[in-house]
C-alpha cells in the first residue's frame, strides 16, 4: 500500500472501529493484504448473491459502476446482510482510495493542459469580484431600483379654415421642448412595491391642448412628485393606495394594446375618457384576479389634500370625487374590458379640448357623471403583415346647460411589430373625441369631426428610440360649422431610457 493511502486509510478505519480499540490493534500492512486478497468488481452482476429486488440494489450498482469502490469476496459474493469487521471496512476504503488517486492524478494533468485558460479566468473572476465589490460599495440603496426616461420633442402644427387665423397666431411656432421621469421601485418583500416618480418638463401643450400628448408635462422645470403609492398583495387580492396614485395604477388591466404613451392623448384613453379618466390623487383600489379573469374597484380624490370639506377633502362634498369597477378577461394575447367611472363635475378630473369638444368638456366639468367603456385587444403570436388591433367605445352621462345629455367617443388602433426592420413598430389610429351625441331638446347635439394618428418608431438601440409622428383632426370645434376648422400637426419625438 502506498504511504499516501495508508496515511488516510488509517484515521479512517480508526472511526469505523468499535469502542476499545485503539491504534495499536490495527495492522495497516494487514489491512493492504485483505484488500489485496478480495476481488474487485466492475458491475453489480458479478456478485451472485446481489439482485435487482434488493432495496439497495441501485445505491451498490452506483459505488461499483461508477467509483469502482466496492470489493467482494473470493468466491464472488458480496455477503450484503453479514456485518462489517474492521479488515473488511479497511478494504473498503482502501478500494475507495484508489479510486480517489487516479481521479486527483487526472485533474493535475488536466490542470496542466490549461494552465493559461485557467489564469484567464481567475483574472476575469478577480476583476468581476472588484467590480461587485465596487457597486455594493456605492449602491443607494439595496432595496430599490431606478428607471428614468427622457423625451426631447420637436414639432410644430398648423391648421386652416374657420378659426384657423387665430389658432396660427397663437400656436403657429416651432418647439422644442422636454419631458423627464424618475421612476423609483422599491420592493420590502419581493412582492410588494413603493413606486415613486420624479418629473419635470416644459412641454407645453398646444392650443388649449388641442394637440396634447400623453407623456407631455409642464412644471416650469422644476422636478415635482408625480406618483407615491404603495401596494401589497393579501391572498389572490391586491391593495393599491397613495397620496399621489393614478387611477390606471389600480387596475390589474390595461384594456388596449396601442401603445398609450406613444403620441396623440385621446389615443390613450382605450377610446373612453370618461371611464378611463386618468385621473390623479390620493386614493386607494383593490382589485382580484384568478387565472385570466379580474375585478378592481377604487377611489381617488384629485383634491384629497384639501382639508376643506366644501373645496376638497377625501369622499366629502367638495372632493374632486372619481370611483372606477373594471371587470376583464385577459388571456396571453388578447382581451376584453369594461368599466365604469363615478366623477364628481365641479372639482373632479373632467375633459378637455383634445379629448373631447367644447360642449362635451364643459358637460363633464358642471355636473356628476356616470361613464362606461368597452373595450377589445388582439395581438398575433408572431410579427408580420397582421398588426395588432385594439378597439375601444366609450359614453357619459351628465347634466349640461339645464339638459340631460350624452355622449359618445370611439377609437381603432392598429400597431405593426418589426415593421420593415427587427425592432421597429408602425401605428395608425383613428377615431372620434367625445361630442355631445344626444340631448334632451336636441338644441345641444354635435356632429364631431375625427381624429387620425401615424407614427414610425425607430429602434435605435436598446435604450433609444426615434419616432416621427402626424396627427390630423378633423372639424375639432363643430360649433364652427361646415366650414370650421381643420388641424394638422407634426412631431419628432427622440426618447432615452436609463
Amino acid at each position: 500500500m502506498k504511504l499516501f493511502q495508508q496515511l488516510l486509510v488509517a484515521p479512517a478505519a480508526l472511526g469505523l472501529l468499535a469502542s476499545g480499540a485503539n491504534a495499536a490493534e490495527l495492522n495497516i500492512n494487514g489491512v493492504s493484504d485483505y484488500a489485496a486478497s478480495a476481488d474487485q468488481v466492475t458491475s453489480v452482476t458479478q456478485f451472485s448473491d446481489v439482485y435487482p429486488t434488493d432495496w439497495a440494489y441501485q445505491a451498490l450498482a452506483n459505488l461499483v459502476e461508477t467509483y469502482g469502490c466496492v470489493a467482494g469476496y473470493p468466491n464472488g459474493t458480496f455477503r450484503g446482510n453479514r456485518a462489517m469487521t474492521r479488515y473488511e471496512a479497511a478494504a473498503l476504503l482502501n478500494a475507495c482510495l484508489d479510486r480517489v488517486t487516479e481521479v486527483t492524478d487526472e485533474l493535475r494533468r488536466l490542470l496542466k493542459e490549461f494552465e493559461t485558460e485557467l489564469a484567464i479566468l481567475k483574472g476575469r473572476v478577480d476583476g468581476l469580484e472588484a467590480r461587485v465589490g465596487e457597486l455594493e460599495a456605492t449602491q443607494f440603496s439595496t432595496t430599490t431600483k431606478l428607471k428614468g426616461k427622457a423625451d426631447w420633442v420637436f414639432g410644430a402644427a398648423t391648421a386652416w379654415d374657420k378659426g384657423s387665423k387665430a389658432f396660427k397666431s397663437n400656436s403657429g411656432g416651432t418647439s422644442f421642448s422636454y419631458n423627464l421621469a424618475l421612476n423609483l421601485e422599491t420592493s420590502f418583500t419581493g412582492k410588494d412595491l413603493l413606486y415613486t416618480r420624479l418629473r419635470s418638463g416644459n412641454v407645453a401643450n398646444v392650443y388649449g391642448d388641442l394637440f396634447s400628448q400623453e407623456y407631455a408635462i409642464d412644471t416650469g422645470d422644476t422636478v415635482n412628485v408625480n406618483r407615491l403609492y404603495y401596494s401589497f398583495p393579501i391572498g389572490d387580492f391586491t391593495v393599491v393606495g397613495g397620496p399621489v396614485v393614478r387611477m390606471d395604477d389600480m387596475l390589474p388591466v390595461w384594456p388596449s394594446a396601442y401603445p398609450a404613451a406613444m403620441t396623440y392623448d385621446f389615443f390613450t384613453y382605450a377610446g373612453a375618457p370618461g371611464a378611463y379618466n386618468l385621473a390623479m390623487g390620493g386614493g386607494a383600489g383593490i382589485y382580484w384576479t384568478s387565472d385570466d379573469f379580474s375585478i378592481s374597484t377604487s377611489y381617488l380624490s384629485t383634491n384629497a389634500n384639501d382639508s376643506n370639506p366644501n373645496t376638497g377633502g377625501f369622499m366629502t362634498d367638495g372632493a374632486g370625487s372619481s370611483a372606477t369597477t373594471q371587470i376583464a378577461y385577459a388571456p396571453e394575447n388578447w382581451g376584453i374590458a369594461a368599466a365604469y367611472t363615478y366623477a364628481s363635475g365641479e372639482n373632479g378630473p373632467g375633459l378637455y379640448v383634445g379629448n373631447a369638444t367644447a360642449g362635451a368638456a364643459a358637460a363633464s366639468a358642471s355636473s356628476n357623471t356616470d361613464s362606461f367603456g368597452v373595450s377589445a385587444w388582439w395581438m398575433p403570436e408572431d410579427s408580420g403583415i397582421i398588426p395588432s388591433i385594439s378597439a375601444g367605445y366609450g359614453g357619459t352621462w351628465a347634466e349640461y346647460l339645464n339638459d340631460d345629455v350624452y355622449t359618445n367617443s370611439w377609437y381603432v388602433g392598429l400597431e405593426w411589430s418589426d415593421a420593415f426592420i427587427e425592432g421597429n413598430s408602425l401605428g395608425v389610429a383613428v377615431g372620434q373625441p367625445t361630442w355631445i351625441a344626444e340631448s334632451d331638446d336636441g338644441d345641444l347635439n354635435e356632429e364631431a369631426g375625427f381624429a387620425w394618428e401615424l407614427f414610425y418608431k425607430f429602434q435605435v438601440t436598446d435604450n433609444i428610440s426615434v419616432t416621427p409622428a402626424i396627427t390630423y383632426l378633423s372639424k375639432p370645434y363643430p360649433e364652427q360649422g361646415s366650414n370650421g376648422m381643420e388641424a394638422f400637426s407634426g412631431l419628432i419625438k427622440t426618447q432615452f431610457k436609463f
